[in-house]
């Protein structure tokens, strides 16, 4: 069963959300996050990546860093700018492009994580969840939920819906152009109804957020030190969707060169596995499992895997370990696509014309249009225990930070 509870909520005041919400931290690189700083004195980002406060060259690890981080949060929760709230459950709800998806914010056990009723996919590097732990540590706070999902409920999604029929707390839409609104449920019946329909839950799988709730665990664990209290470090912030809210859009891929290829050999080394024809036009998505989109040199090509580079292994039939085992890997030379600097993902809510660009305009050699994974693959990779290759997934619109903290 899953185990939720509650939270006292520190969120921003309701006039000032929509100016304290930002995008999660890791989306930015440290320019960019400078960069969106620089006229939103209010924006959470100068919380979740404080080196914004400071000069370019000043050491975005230090402890300087960290202690500024917990010092603008007791700063602006002090000046009202943040309130505290009693134990509640949310409601979270994004609408992107006319697509709604409605999640309920509340806290997990971190002791479920451990024991896998809260599942993963996706590896974590150890300086990404140190600097969460830090983070985490130095503001005795979760200030970015952990994006999870379960299996359809109805009876979940039936309580969302009514609540979703009363006056938002929150509502705003923001520069992207996605409509985030939020709900407070207080009451002791619609209380109950979710932690009793969540008991029912046998699994929740992150969707997102992976070094987030590796470092919550991790402090959670330095800060409990073996007392058997019921800490708020023993649980985590996360918001929580049934997985027919949610869409997954594809984690595509571009190579620096050809490796030692010309166009004409690559294409010829391709059909020994693939079967390819040029395209007289761009494709704007992959709707087939075993087919990509490429494109090289000034033309787009469809390829499609042979038959005998099927799998029903749950990692090696997504449609991204098929690209790395049999193309990326093999012949292009990507042997680890973690540290190959000749290797980007890019997000697929960028489009087949961002991977044309990037090879018209920046000189990259040849770029890949991928299908989405699907949420049952994902469901199955974790159920089976094994890791996604990485950069399998991208959610959109993504959770903003700042709008719900978790002080523990």
């Amino acid at each position: 069963m899953a185990r939720v509870k509650a939270f006292c909520c520190v969120r921003p005041r309701e006039d000032l959300a929509r100016d304290v919400a930002a995008l999660p931290y890791d989306v930015y690189s440290r320019a960019e996050a400078k960069e969106a700083v620089a006229d939103k004195a209010l924006s959470f980002l100068r919380i979740d990546r404080p080196e914004t406060n400071f000069s370019d060259d000043f050491d975005m690890y230090s402890e300087e860093a960290y202690e500024k981080a917990s010092s603008l949060l007791k700063e602006w929760t002090g000046k009202g700018i943040f309130v505290r709230e009693d134990a509640a459950y949310y409601l979270y709800e994004l609408v992107m492009e006319g697509r709604s998806q409605t999640g309920i914010v509340a806290c997990c056990a971190l002791e479920e994580y451990r024991n896998g009723t809260i599942r993963r996919h996706e590896n974590t590097r150890k300086e990404k969840e140190e600097d969460r732990i830090r983070h985490i540590h130095a503001c005795r706070a979760q200030t970015g939920p952990i994006f999870l999902a379960y299996r359809q409920n109805d009876t979940l999604m039936a309580l969302i819906g009514t609540v979703k029929e009363e006056q938002p707390l929150v509502d705003f839409v923001s520069e992207d152009g996605i409509a985030h609104r939020v709900w407070k449920i207080a009451d002791k019946e619609r209380s109950e109804t979710i932690e009793k329909a969540f008991e029912k839950v046998k699994t929740l799988y992150i969707a997102d957020g992976h070094h987030r709730a590796a470092s919550a665990a991790a402090v959670g664990s330095r800060l409990a030190d073996g007392s058997m209290e019921d800490g708020e470090w023993n649980y985590f912030l996360s918001v929580l969707f049934d997985e027919r809210q949610l869409k997954i859009f594809p984690y595509n891929r571009v190579i620096r060169d050809l490796n030692t290829y010309t166009r004409e050999g690559f294409l010829e080394a391709l059909a020994e596995k693939f079967y390819w024809e040029k395209l007289s036009e761009r494709p704007e998505a992959v709707t087939e499992k075993g087919t990509f989109g490429m494109f090289l040199g000034d033309a787009w090509y469809r390829l499609r895997a042979k038959k005998e580079m099927g799998s029903r292994d749950a990692v090696e039939s997504l449609d991204v370990s098929l690209l790395q085992n049999h193309l990326l890997g093999p012949l292009l030379g990507i042997a680890d696509p973690r540290t190959d600097n000749r290797i980007a993902f890019v997000g697929g809510i960028r489009g087949a014309a961002e991977l044309e660009r990037m090879v018209k305009d920046e000189g990259w050699a040849v770029a890949f249009l991928v299908m989405p994974t699907s949420l049952s693959e994902l469901f199955a990779v974790a159920d089976e225990g094994k890791l996604m290759p990485p950069k399998s997934t991208w959610f959109e619109p993504k959770l903003r930070s700042g709008l719900f903290i978790h002080e523990i």
